[in-house]
């Protein structure tokens, strides 16, 4: 019997399947607003600034003329800036910051001076979103502290090679002086980078700022008369969290991609290493078979695998390195690719045909960078090149060998 008159016989399921509906519609809303979407409902900020901008550069004249393709390659576009006086570079870059600030090619010095305006429209536009009584308290807050974040990177001194307010937000830091450096280093880190991960107070070396700091200073302090540069590099997007996003490769390919360009955009170098930590070796092994020739080595540290079966399987010339602590727990993630999942075999396996560094001193999953480890200091021997330095975690004869 029904248990509603004058309904029809799957009534009561549809009532019940509607209001099951209903509330599930609730709960969605009401975690979405707790984790910041009504943030920016309502607001016409734009959602992709530096896709905007770039695609205005496209459609516009400088000096009679028009500009290049703005993702065209490293050489066109330093040829491009070449010919232009300094005050025509300054006037492109205060008329296109974002374009500019992140055109591999265009001046290092410039780039910096552009991406310190493209930062400052950016912390006036969260400053704005702080009052902005359309957000929820949750997005007001989120807006200072990213302002907060802005004001940080904009301190004198800081030199920010890479800045993409989009979203959760990309950047990329140098350390030393770039353009004159012989030797770069390009720390790659994990899941949950964005601009508010960044760079941290508390536990600043489990930050990609505070890790390419660390890894600056322990080169100087092992070769101080080598002209070196560090780059944090942040300016991919990183899975968030430990879900489906880190367990595949679709965002380390696409990472992969971006950091080639950056390499290739380097203004000098005869020698680079990458430094990739978590998921950011993910993204390192990706890229490793078309890296140009003067990436030297591949640093893993924490890696869950790099997408090859073996350091053969990366295909690349540069020596590669590995090393895990003891108690980081990455070591129980199945190290395994089926069907997509998973990133392969283990780099620290000596069946991998790494060169095992130690990483005495690094306790945990995010600790290979502080200062006084020995794993900081293996990374920044084999920055500045003194590979026959570095202490090794096994009595492998090659580790510490000039042979790739």
């Amino acid at each position: 019997m029904n248990s509603f008159s004058g309904l029809g016989p799957s009534s009561g399921f549809l009532q019940s399947t509607a209001w099951r509906a209903a509330l599930a519609l609730v709960v969605v809303f009401v975690m979405l607003a707790m984790t910041g979407w009504t943030a920016i409902r309502g607001t016409k900020e734009d959602a992709n600034p530096l896709a905007t901008a770039k695609a205005a550069w496209k459609h516009a004249t400088f000096l009679g003329r028009p500009l290049p393709d703005p993702n065209g390659s490293p050489t066109a576009l330093r040829a491009f800036f070449a010919g232009l006086a300094r005050t025509e570079q300054q006037q492109l870059a205060a008329r296109y910051p974002l374009v500019v600030g992140n055109m591999g090619g265009a001046p290092v010095a410039l780039r910096y001076h552009a991406n310190r305006m493209a930062i400052d429209d950016a912390r006036a536009i969260e400053k704005k979103r702080m009052t902005d009584h359309r957000l929820t308290p949750v997005g007001r807050q989120e807006a200072g502290r990213l302002m907060h974040r802005l004001e940080s990177l904009m301190s004198p001194g800081r030199q920010i090679l890479a800045f993409d307010p989009a979203y959760g937000g990309r950047a990329a830091e140098v350390f030393g002086n770039l353009p004159r450096a012989d030797r770069v280093s390009v720390v790659v880190p994990g899941v949950d980078t964005d601009l508010s991960t960044f760079e941290r107070t508390a536990r600043a070396t489990s930050a990609p700022v505070g890790m390419a700091r660390a890894l600056y200073r322990a080169e100087r302090d092992a070769a101080p008369s080598t002209r070196t540069a560090v780059i944090a590099w942040a300016d991919y997007t990183s899975p968030s969290g430990l879900g489906v996003e880190a367990a595949t490769g679709q965002l380390a390919e696409a990472g992969a991609i971006r950091l080639r360009g950056l390499v290739k955009s380097l203004p000098s170098a005869d020698s680079v290493s990458l430094f990739c930590h978590s998921y950011g070796s993910v993204v390192c092994g990706v890229a490793a078979r078309d890296l140009p020739a003067n990436v030297e080595d591949i640093a893993v540290a924490g890696s869950p695998g790099m997408r090859a079966g073996s350091r053969t399987g990366l295909d690349t010339r540069a020596r590669v390195w590995a090393m895990r602590d003891s108690d980081d727990w990455i070591q129980d993630v199945p190290y395994l690719e089926v069907g997509g999942l998973g990133h392969g075999a283990d780099p620290v396996d000596p069946s991998f045909g790494s060169r095992i560094l130690s990483a005495d001193g690094a306790v945990g999953h995010a600790g290979y960078f502080t200062p006084g480890t020995r794993s900081l200091r293996n990374f920044a021997l084999v920055g500045v090149g003194a590979i026959g330095s570095v202490d090794c975690a096994s009595a492998d004869p090659q580790c510490s060998t000039d042979l790739a």
